[in-house]
């Protein structure tokens, strides 16, 4: 039965209520024994539990419960599939029900804006669009069970350096278009029951305090329903915070804070209103969850098999010039001690005490592929065996293929900091240059949670991606190299040639203060693309054992308008001998040249299963936010009417099949008119463009003749004057002689009133 939470609200003292907005220690909420009102226990995430009862940390040092660990967001992003992420959140729902979890942390969809973030592993994409559809399908599994997610962490949480400290300064317009739509899109199609607001400040203020954000944009225009909680040791002011919309301080030793919050009420500081709110926010969310427990049996064998099925579906193949699939039956030969002790997740507060680990060695063993093995370099540290690579070097070409396991330490990779360079370690690049001088067939499989720099890349003849592929990383590897299963993932983030070629470069990771987002809406192959620069791997690329060919786009209608959705179909078929699976990717280009925009932004995705031969139709829809850039004078969403065209690919690089749109709109931009008002922005304007047409008429023929420097062909001169006067400020035609001051303001006046 539910419970009346307003009812046992206005029978709590002003303590009780402080009381249950900290944490009781660690992982757990305060009771109040008397109103019958529990501890609720939180658990890190996102990729599986990390349930710790005594002695718990943040960051991963201490060991919790063996759990499954499934792959980490750099892999399952790159799976490109709603359902499947849909399907690892239900099993962590299920898992969290067995475990008496009320809320599991995560996804962690903070937007990759520099490869060194020590934190990418466990964050979606580059793009916002992709992070946002995949964390609403993870959300939706999780919370299908009554479980509360966190989504975190929120906001412009890019870097590990200074994170508890910095002050992201960002544009609004850069903070609406990439920074936070992958948080507002999680929250209008699966509401989060919690989120975690993030270290930093924004613009000069802590998130944890950031009225505009918790309140104005998360409560106010995307409708956030659940609580905000801290990332753990957040708060700067709890008094602030609860006025800005803060609920949830963690983790314990909160009871200073408590009786701020006390003391701010009896002073008249802070409304009892405001405490009253943020308590029914957490109560309404734990209740739900005592009111719908499930009788649910974490079953850790089952779930590993699942991990590795779904690390399956999330790996890239980079490059293959046709040495993979290996063919049974060839000799082998597995390099680098990842392939026996696989690097499978990262460091820090999302690291899981795994139930059980495969290698690729051991699983290809398993299944009598016999593999020979030679360590050639640790997994740990950046160190050759002298010894071992003059045996591979005398042993290589003896051997059909060569199979390197290369990858980041886990000491590179980490909640808490950032990396220092884009390189992998270089013992493992002198290893595998080494190498290709005696045997050409060599294939390198990648274990790392960000993008590295492949000085070799254009002389191996296969690169397979893994990402940090979870517990069943091995099982997954050893059927990918194999064709057993068919590589279908795409991947989530651009690799660039360089870490100098990255638009975060200079500004990365700035001053212990300060870090300035110089790039503004051009993060990741927004840049590349307007800047034409060649990439070592393009957003959205990912190779297949088959071929398919992505043609025919079409749409149901020739324009649309405001509130309106158009559908656009794609054909997809499978042109090769295997069946597989390929991921039509539809981006949107404006066309309209009103304001600076990307060359073209993803705002559609389909994972699409095909047998040789076949083709499938897949459907994308799409609206006016689509085509949309956020105007910071309008304070809002605004697609200008024009022609928009329509991009379909297999990757942002890789486009086949376009069409246009034409798309009408009643709204119109802000235009502000003062003296300072270029012409150029009257003119282009309906609203003002007759008015000041009709007005200057007479004036600017008078003033035309008297410009020197113009003369010839008439059409050109006003082709020039028109050129000329584009940027001219209103308060320019006094000096030109155009007309008075007091005339000035009447035009200023008139202007206004037809806005």
């Amino acid at each position: 039965m539910a419970r009346d939470i307003k009812k046992l609200i206005s029978e709590m003292t002003l303590e009780e209520k402080a009381s249950l907005l900290g944490g009781a220690d660690f992982w757990h909420t305060k009771t109040v024994e008397r109103l019958g009102i529990g501890s609720y226990m939180l658990s890190d995430g996102p990729h599986g539990l990390r349930k710790q009862e005594e002695g718990g940390d943040h960051l991963g040092i201490n060991d919790s419960i063996q759990a499954v660990c499934f792959p980490a967001a750099c892999a399952t992003a790159s799976s490109y599939d709603r359902e499947l992420i849909y399907g690892m959140g239900d099993v962590i729902g299920r898992e969290c029900q067995a475990e008496n979890l009320s809320t599991v942390l995560g996804p962690a969809v903070c937007i990759k804006r520099s490869p060194l973030c020590g934190r990418n592993f466990e964050y979606m994409s580059e793009d916002p669009y992709l992070a946002g559809e995949m964390a609403a399908a993870y959300i939706n599994g999780v919370q299908s069970h009554h479980v509360a997610t966190s989504i975190k962490h929120y906001a412009a949480n890019n870097q590990e350096t200074a994170r508890m400290s910095v002050s992201a300064e960002v544009s609004e317009r850069a903070l609406r278009e990439i920074y936070l739509p992958a948080f507002e899109t999680a929250v209008k199609k699966a509401q989060p029951k919690t989120i975690m607001c993030s270290y930093n400040k924004i613009n000069g203020v802590y998130s944890s305090e950031n009225k505009w954000l918790l309140t104005d944009v998360l409560r106010k225009d995307w409708g956030f329903e659940g609580f905000v909680v801290t990332d753990w040791g957040a708060v700067a002011d709890r008094v602030k915070g609860v006025m800005a919309g803060l609920d949830l301080e963690m983790p314990g030793n909160t009871a200073e804070n408590d009786a701020l919050v006390v003391e701010a009420v009896r002073s008249g500081k802070l409304p009892e209103e405001a405490v009253d709110a943020c308590v029914e926010r957490i109560l309404r969310v734990f209740f739900d969850f005592d009111e719908h427990r499930e009788q649910q049996v974490f079953d850790r064998e089952k779930d590993h098999a699942i991990a590795a099925k779904i690390e399956e579906e999330c790996a890239v193949l980079l490059k293959n010039d046709g040495l993979l699939p290996l063919r049974a039956g060839g000799k082998y030969l597995y390099v680098g001690e990842y392939a026996e002790k696989p690097r499978y997740q990262g460091g820090g507060s999302s690291h899981i005490n795994s139930y059980r680990v495969d290698s690729a060695l051991s699983a290809s063993r398993a299944a009598g592929r016999s593999p020979d093995y030679i360590k050639g370099f640790p997994m740990d540290s950046d160190t050759l065996y002298e010894e071992d690579l003059a045996k591979l070097l005398q042993a290589a070409p003896d051997y059909d293929a060569v199979v390197v396991f290369a990858g980041l330490p886990d000491i590179i990779e980490s909640e808490g900091y950032d990396r220092k360079d884009m390189k992998l370690p270089a013992s493992q690049n002198r290893l595998i240059e080494a190498l290709l001088r005696v045997q050409k067939n060599v294939v390198v499989v990648l274990s790392n949670g960000a993008p590295v720099e492949l000085p070799w890349a254009d002389e191996v003849p296969s690169i397979l991606e893994m990402y940090l592929g979870g517990e069943g990383v091995g099982q997954a590897t050893d059927k990918l190299l194999f064709g057993e299963v068919n590589p279908s993932g795409h991947l989530a983030e651009t690799w660039p040639m360089k870490l100098s070629d990255n638009p975060s470069f200079i500004n990365f990771p700035g001053t212990p203060r300060r870090v300035s987002y110089a790039e503004g809406i051009y993060v990741g192959y927004r840049y590349y693309d307007a800047k034409e620069m060649p990439v070592r791997y393009a957003f959205g690329h990912g190779l297949s054992y088959t071929s398919f060919e992505i043609s025919n786009l079409r749409c149901d209608r020739e324009a649309f308008g405001d509130g309106e959705q158009l559908t656009v179909r794609v054909d997809v078929k499978n042109t090769g001998d295997r069946s597989g699976k390929e991921v039509v990717q539809l981006y949107v280009a404006a066309k309209n040249g009103t304001v600076a925009r990307p060359v073209k932004e993803l705002k559609g995705f389909v994972k699409v299963a095909l047998q040789p031969g076949e083709t499938k139709t897949v459907e994308m829809t799409i609206d006016d936010r689509a085509l949309s850039y956020y105007d910071e004078d309008l304070r809002d969403w605004y697609a200008p009417s024009g022609e928009y065209a329509l991009l379909a690919g297999d990757s942002s690089d890789h486009i086949t099949a376009e069409g246009t749109v034409r798309f009408e709109t009643k709204k119109l931009p802000y235009l502000a008119v003062d003296t300072d008002t270029n012409v150029g922005e009257l003119l282009k304007d309906p609203r003002t463009a007759p008015v000041f047409q009709q007005l200057m008429a007479a004036r600017m023929s008078a003033a035309n003749a008297s410009q020197d420097g113009i003369s010839g062909d008439e059409a050109q001169d006003q082709a020039m004057m028109q050129a000329m006067m584009e940027y001219m400020p209103l308060k320019s035609l006094i000096s030109f002689g155009v007309m008075n001051r007091e005339q000035l303001q009447g035009l200023v006046q008139m202007l206004r009133s037809a806005l």
